[in-house]
């Protein structure tokens, strides 16, 4: 049975996926501006220093796009039985936060009690 909570769309806070913030982008670049190395950005944002790059250079990260397509996509990365348990423990993580009242969506608002 599906949980209740599963078409409700987390917020930027709570959706664990996203690594930076908008806000956290922009000081990223800024700090890159004033001589802050890429290394030292990605230690302290606690990130790759690959994402740092495609944070500065955008043009980098629509190359890697379409040298992974020329792969074969995200497909080549791909594990059935690895991605059921990530959506799995993602789908838990969703419900305890609906359980816990952290979770307000349009769906919960509108239902009868």
């Amino acid at each position: 049975m599906p949980y209740v909570c599963q078409k409700i769309r987390l917020s930027k806070e709570q959706d664990r996926r996203i690594k930076l913030t908008d806000k956290q982008r922009i000081e990223i670049s800024e700090l890159y501006d004033l001589g802050m190395s890429q290394h030292t950005l990605a230690r302290e944002f606690k990130v790759s220093r690959r994402l740092i790059n495609f944070i500065l250079f955008p043009e980098n990260l629509e190359k890697n796009k379409e040298k992974r397509k020329e792969r074969g996509g995200w497909k080549q990365y791909y594990d059935k039985n690895e991605h059921a348990k990530t959506m799995k423990k993602h789908r838990r993580y969703k419900q305890n936060l609906y359980i816990e009242g952290k979770l307000m969506g349009e769906w919960r608002n509108s239902q009868p009690r």
